[in-house]
């Protein structure tokens, strides 16, 4: 089978619209679908992201960018948009290569990437500046929007491209400039869609700035720095802690999108039909093998259905095809590393001991002697204040929960220090309504209805602020009010 390896080079770092050779030497990029090293990225020295910082910083204040007109910086927006589709093969053969997307997968990992980034060029045409109503004063008072300054956007590894592009679209849109740092793990999706904006786009030199360093020194410099003003964070709820302690010093501005460890409910008026277990499945298991902040890695079930849906469940897990995401045949691909892996092991070796019962999966697939691949794993018998249904695995491993009536359901779903995502289905809309209205959490479906552009981030440990839509725009600008006298 082949593919297309377009966008897999020998990169440098991107700065100050240049591709500038490491100086400090290079880092393996390896494939989780076989193990093997394919390609070698570039890592960096506290100078080499001393000097991102500062190209940033000069292509904010020159004016370089905030200079241009709204009509101007949309039209960018829309080259990076259309250069991201237009490319959009080759983004997949990336996804599928460094971070294992498989090909059911592929609209949340390439074309949303681009679609984001086109709906940014549409916010950079928002009004950043209207009148309100006040009171107290004559005249009239202004409610205006300014860009930060320079933001440092620190991505994941899970959703890459995604984020890379979600976070840099908004940023720009509201006027700022972009030190990005993506994940060691995979930093081939940043320098692509650095590629995109210096072979496709009119974005200036240093308005957006790329550097992949591997150790801790360089990645605080961009949460700690003075010339930095906002922090953009996406990753572990520890990690955020820590961005959030860092930036803290400076009093920067900062926006953290963290861990979860959210639920589906199930109502007990609900006809459970095969094609809403496989729903269930995916994004409560199965997408991108669990490796999602977002999954509803919880199930609540009342008491009279539990058995039923759980045995379905299993069955329909038993079936899911996990392999190497260049076999389109495969529904679910690998787990990010090795370390990964094992970690998920040792989350579902904890449940058992606990007395959690296996009900599928459980274990590495006997067929796949090569990568970081786990089987899509069903746990019951687990108590709510369990250790598993407590913390974030981060993996495919679905816990099930029994419940007795709503209220217990809640107080299951809001039994946790995270609060990012959630679901509820059921029949009556209505009652499905007042459930999810008390579920303290930043985003929650009912049956599977949600706005692509719904404004994400979360409640408690997952995060502060929100991303997405002309909220998520307003989170990467400060406002002003401006008295005008009559």
């Amino acid at each position: 089978m082949t593919r297309s390896h377009a966008l897999v080079e020998t990169y440098g770092h991107y700065i100050n619209g240049e591709w500038v050779d490491p100086d400090s030497g290079r880092y393996e990029d390896v494939d989780p679908a076989t193990g093997e090293t394919f390609a070698a990225a570039p890592d960096a020295s506290t100078a080499q992201v001393d000097r991102a910082i500062a190209a940033a910083r000069e292509a904010f204040d020159s004016g370089r960018w905030t200079g241009l007109t709204p009509e101007e910086r949309a039209k960018c927006l829309q080259q990076l948009g259309a250069a991201l589709l237009e490319h959009a093969d080759d983004f997949f053969a990336l996804a599928q290569l460094e971070w294992g997307c498989s090909a059911n997968e592929r609209m949340f990992h390439v074309e949303g990437p681009a679609v984001m980034t086109t709906h940014a060029g549409e916010l950079a045409l928002e009004p950043v500046e209207q009148p309100i109503d006040a009171w107290g004063a004559g005249g009239t008072t202004l409610l205006r929007y300014e860009p930060l300054g320079v933001v440092s956007v620190l991505t994941p590894w899970n959703f890459p491209h995604t984020l890379n592009a979600m976070k840099i679209g908004s940023a720009l849109a509201a006027g700022n400039t972009v030190v990005l740092k993506p994940s060691p793990l995979t930093p081939l999706a940043g320098f692509a869609l650095a590629r995109m904006i210096d072979e496709h786009t009119d974005i200036p030199p240093g308005v957006v700035n790329v550097v992949t360093p591997s150790g801790l020194d360089g990645s605080k410099m961009l949460t700690t720095d003075p010339r930095i003003d906002m922090v953009s964070f996406t990753g572990s709820s520890a990690v955020g802690r820590e961005v959030m302690a860092g930036a803290a010093g400076g009093m920067k501005r900062i926006l953290l999108e963290c861990g979860g460890k959210s639920a589906s409910i199930v109502l007990d008026d609900l006809e459970v039909t095969d094609e809403l277990l496989e729903t269930i499945l995916f994004e409560c298991l199965t997408m991108h093998a669990g490796q999602a902040c977002i999954l509803n890695s919880r199930l609540v079930v009342p008491e009279a259905m539990h058995d039923d849906v759980v045995a379905r469940l299993g069955e329909l897990a038993r079936k899911v095809v996990v392999g190497n995401p260049v076999d389109p045949a495969v529904q679910m691909g690998p787990l990010i590393s090795r370390a990964h892996l094992e970690r998920v092991e040792g989350f579902v070796e904890r449940a058992v001991a606990d007395g959690a019962t296996v009900v599928a999966g459980g274990s590495r697939p006997a067929h796949l002697d090569r990568g970081f691949f786990y089987e899509p794993t069903i746990l019951t018998d687990v108590a709510p204040d369990d250790f598993i249904a407590q913390e974030e695995v981060f993996g495919p491993v679905l816990t099930v929960l029994r419940c007795r009536d709503d209220d217990e359901a809640v107080d299951i779903a809001n039994n946790s220090r995270y609060g990012l995502g959630g679901a509820v289905y059921a029949a009556d809309v209505d009652r499905a309504l007042g459930v999810a209205r008390r579920i303290r959490s930043g985003q929650v479906s009912i049956n599977g209805c949600i706005a692509g552009d719904a404004p994400f981030g979360g409640f408690g440990q997952s995060g502060i602020g929100r991303e997405g839509g002309l909220l998520g725009l307003r989170s990467y600008m400060e406002p002003k009010a401006i008295g005008v006298p009559a």
